[in-house]
């Protein structure tokens, strides 16, 4: 072991002085012995996260191993003097993942707080008395994800919809694995012919690509993308009826008013990058304000509020009532935010510095000017959307724009739709998917929608046919 560190301690030092003698602006390691080994690092990491139901390791044990690895690879080769070059890069990506971060840790505190109103179970059992079927219920929950997204951005709704089905069908494994599967591809569907549906359109349109009624174009594409692979998972759904429950939901007190809340969180979002061309993280924590505020209302007039149902209750000589009042505690919203997954944040502070990583290195530049240098446009960019599946879409997007291909307003037309809904392949793909891995753990995985893959392929290839038959004006 020590025979093995002291030559690995010396290769390092060699490409350090081989470094040295370089340009360290532009420093390249796509050929070195240190971009090799990163690569094999992040290839490691990212096969025991496809294992992790296997293997019972949670998802962000080894992208955060590797994360570090990877950054001490490449500080290695930067002597000292130049360090700052290393340290800039890496607090670029330490800030890409923060607002991400943040915007979706706001998002699951909002959704902790409404279920923890009863809002959701609320609405399982308005669904339920309506006798929705599970086929039924699979093409609502889908179709909402499709419709709300291009509003509320995919992993928000994505989210929302999750908690919706994990109410609805809780002890059906199956179900619950499948639409969330078509809850992803839904939501990154929708969220491709909006300019603030997803993080790579919101790239597209600040760069000046692509015009805000332009994403307009993709609408038909994207119906297709969703729906090509929903009509073959519906038919794998038995069309039976969720186990009915008469019992009457009562929420809790504030539940609609979060609601509201939340939708004002996610318009100042929406408000402050439009209007204000601020990130949109700075509404979300904004909106965490909100209910921080309304918390305190609810902590501060909660003996009052006690006080009127007790009277109500002893009147009324219901002594059920009586005892359910007695267990009320304070509403607190931390408590809410550390009921976040955690996993699933940590797994993408993982995967943002990994390919960031890998990005600094020069593989990214290297896959664009490879794949634009030697292939049509076209193919270039339904291949760059199936690599967006592995890599994650955002830095594959970043490196098209910072390389400026020359290509027809089709073409980048056609990226935004690749990179948007090529995420949906599979579940690391996506911020979607990552998060309702965390969320409906258990039931939903990697295994579970690697299953589903060809079919979602199957959509992805489709909706480019009709991009590219639909839109030929502007090719």
């Amino acid at each position: 072991m020590t025979q093995t560190l002291l030559i690995l301690f010396t290769v390092l030092c060699s490409f350090s002085t081989q470094a040295s003698e370089s340009n360290f602006a532009a420093l390249n390691l796509t050929q070195s012995g240190v971009g090799y080994v990163a690569l094999v690092i992040f290839t490691i990491a990212y096969i025991l996260v496809m294992a992790e139901e296997k293997i019972h390791m949670r998802k962000s044990k080894p992208v955060l191993v590797a994360a570090g690895l990877i950054w001490i690879l490449i500080a290695s080769v930067y002597p000292s003097e130049h360090a700052s070059i290393v340290e800039s890069a890496f607090r670029h990506n330490l800030l890409e993942f923060a607002e991400l971060m943040l915007f979706l840790l706001v998002a699951m505190t909002y959704i902790n707080a409404m279920e923890e109103r009863r809002l959701f179970d609320a609405l399982r059992g308005w669904l339920l008395k309506k006798g929705f079927t599970y086929r039924q219920l699979f093409w609502i929950t889908g179709g909402l994800a499709f419709f709300i997204s291009p509003i509320a951005d995919n992993l928000t709704t994505a989210l929302l919809m999750c908690a919706v089905v994990m109410k609805v069908a809780e002890n059906d494994k199956k179900f619950v694995a499948l639409c969330c599967v078509s809850i992803v591809t839904a939501a990154n569907a929708g969220g491709a012919f909006s300019p603030f549906g997803d993080i790579t359109t919101l790239m597209v349109w600040q760069a000046g690509q692509v015009t805000f009624t332009e994403f307009l174009r993709l609408f038909v594409p994207s119906v297709v993308n969703y729906l090509v692979p929903a009509l073959v998972m519906s038919m794998f759904i038995e069309n039976r009826t969720p186990t009915r429950v008469d019992a009457e939901v009562e929420l809790k007190r504030g539940a609609l008013r979060i609601t509201f809340l939340f939708l004002l969180t996610v318009a100042t979002a929406v408000a402050c990058h439009i209007v204000l061309h601020l990130p949109p993280v700075l509404g979300m924590m904004m909106g965490l304000g909100y209910l921080q505020f309304f918390g305190y209302f609810l902590r501060m007039t909660l003996p009052g509020s006690l006080a009127r149902k007790r009277e109500k209750a002893e009147l009324q000589g219901d002594n059920k009532r009586l005892e359910q009042l007695g267990s009320v505690v304070p509403f607190d919203v931390f408590s809410k935010v550390s009921r976040a997954e955690w996993d699933t944040l940590l797994f993408f502070y993982g995967i943002v510095l990994c390919v960031g990583g890998l990005g600094f290195m020069g593989y990214l530049s290297l896959l664009s000017e490879s794949l634009y240098g030697n292939m049509s446009a076209t193919v270039a960019n339904t291949v760059l959307g199936v690599v967006s599946a592995v890599i994650d879409n955002i830095p594959v997007m970043y490196a098209v724009l910072s390389m400026e291909p020359e290509m027809s307003h089709g073409q980048w037309l056609l990226i935004t739709l690749t990179a948007g809904t090529g995420g949906s392949l599979l579940s690391i793909g996506s911020a979607a998917g990552v998060a309702l891995m965390g969320q409906a753990r258990g039931y939903y995985s990697f295994a579970s929608h690697l299953k589903w893959t060809p079919v979602i392929a199957l959509g992805y290839g489709a909706s480019i046919v009709v991009h590219l038959w639909l839109n030929k004006a502007v090719f």
